[in-house]
């Protein structure tokens, strides 16, 4: 790969951000890059993971198993995420130091963030002390003053019409 680790932020209210990183997980897979995609907040089966699963070089790790809304659970449920989040960063650690990585993506890490289920300094120190040649990716909404000041790349994707505001839920293969 390259050799010079950049930081990107897709943040925003509108759908495409994991779309988004995940598109930069193929290109680099497609050029032989080794690729890591971690999922916060996330547990539902989804299509295109079920594809990249199939590349050899893309590795996925998920810490919360399918449940329901962070606003929906209790507070020992909460506590039960945050704990999983915390071991998936670590396990992320253990990948970086072993030098298995040139792509990664921390989706939705700013949503789990922003819910209190990811703690800001490990989050900064993984990203702080990840080799200098691994590219980063988080997605999510309303990154902080100090990722935004880390970051070499930030694109917002903004909402301007979604058909779950009609009530058409997530469909399988598009949404889902």
């Amino acid at each position: 790969m390259q050799g010079l680790g950049l930081l990107h932020i897709y943040h925003g209210n509108g759908k495409g951000k994991t779309t988004a990183a995940l598109g930069l997980a193929l290109r680099c897979a497609g050029r032989g890059g080794r690729v890591l995609i971690a999922q916060f907040l996330k547990g539902q089966p989804s299509g295109e993971l079920k594809t990249l699963a199939l590349i050899p070089n893309i590795k996925i790790l998920r810490a919360k198993e399918a449940t329901k809304f962070t606003f929906q659970m209790t507070p020992e449920e909460l506590v039960a995420v945050k704990e999983r989040h915390s071991a998936l960063l670590k396990e992320i650690a253990k990948e970086l130091q072993e030098g298995n990585i040139d792509l990664l993506i921390l989706d939705e890490a700013l949503g789990a963030l922003q819910t209190g289920l990811l703690d800001k300094e490990e989050l900064l120190d993984l990203l702080d002390t990840r080799p200098q040649e691994t590219e980063a990716v988080l997605t999510g909404r309303d990154p902080s003053p100090q990722l935004l000041e880390r970051a070499d790349y930030v694109s917002e994707i903004v909402k301007r019409k979604h058909p779950f505001d009609k009530g058409v839920p997530a469909r399988i293969g598009i949404e889902r």
